[in-house]
């Protein structure tokens, strides 16, 4: 892990870092060849390069009670199950208040979906 991002991380209240480092652990498990980053808007984004936002693919933020799971181009994709909220253009997220909420049903294939979506 990058210092940067374990630095941002422990600026963190535990709870919280503890939510980030499982969605970090969740998106690299699905994602291993991911290139992480922290952004100018207090998140860590994963996607295929860092040169350009328009390669990152998930981002995290953090809250005082939960993260957010970001996807990147969240309203181009399929979401059966409701998952996503927000109502940007192309910006959608997940909350993310405990960790059984990553075992919230359809959040997996919406992150592959996320994954997928980026290679075609």
């Amino acid at each position: 892990m990058d210092t940067k991002v374990e630095d941002f991380l422990n600026s963190y209240p535990v709870e919280i870092r503890d939510l980030m480092l499982k969605m970090r652990t969740l998106i690299l498990e699905m994602m291993p060849d991911a290139i992480e980053h922290l952004t100018a808007y207090k998140s860590i984004a994963f996607g295929t390069s860092v040169s350009a936002m328009k390669d990152d693919i998930f981002y995290i933020a953090p809250f005082k009670s939960h993260i957010n799971l970001g996807f990147m181009r969240g309203g181009e994709l399929p979401d059966p199950k409701g998952v996503l909220e927000g109502t940007g253009k192309l910006l959608r997220h997940v909350k993310i208040k405990k960790a059984e909420d990553l075992e919230k049903p359809g959040l997996r294939e919406l992150m592959i979906a996320a994954i997928d979506h980026t290679v075609d």
